[in-house]
Parts: C-alpha cells; structure tokens; sequence
C-alpha cells in the first residue's frame, strides 16, 4: 500500500509541476514539491482531483479572482496561497 502511495505521489507531483503554464508549474509544482509527502491517502486523492481542474480556473483561484469558497479545495488553494505568501482568504466571502 504505501509503495501505491508513494508512486501517486510521485506521479502527482510530476502532474503538478507539468500544467502546461509556467506559472501554474512554479504555484502548484513548487507547492507540491514541499507538501506531498507528507499527504495521507485522502489529501493526496484530493490533489489528485484539483489537479485534473484547468489552469484557467486554477489561476482565477489562487489569485482571488473567483471564489473557491464551499468547495472541497478551499483549505488547500489557502494552503497553497499561504505557501507562496499571498493573502489568506479564511474567512473571505465574496
């Protein structure tokens, strides 16, 4: 089981730091690089699934420019703001 582990994670961070834009490939790519280690089955199949969503709407999310609120990918586009030093949006309602 944690060889599966380790292989998604492997493949997941490759995903992440290959979106197809530069600067999605820096945000996500360098946050996972930090991060996925250390996510559990459940974190990882979450960041699985963000990173099936298009850069287009990934950028508007982790730029504020559309609301991630109420969506299961809230507290991780925070987390991944908060890595970058961008403004947290806990709490931000639009």
């Amino acid at each position: 089981m944690t060889d599966d582990l380790d292989v998604r994670r492997r493949r997941a961070a490759y995903r992440a730091a290959h979106r197809g834009t530069k600067e999605m490939d820096a945000l996500v790519g360098r946050y996972a690089d930090a991060k996925i280690a250390t996510f559990d089955g459940a974190a990882l199949e979450r960041f699985e699934r963000f990173l099936a969503i298009a850069d287009p709407t990934l950028q508007n999310w982790i730029f504020a420019k559309e609301s991630v609120s109420g969506t299961e990918f809230g507290p991780l586009v925070d987390d991944i703001r908060k890595f970058h030093g961008l403004e947290s949006l806990a709490g931000h309602t639009e």
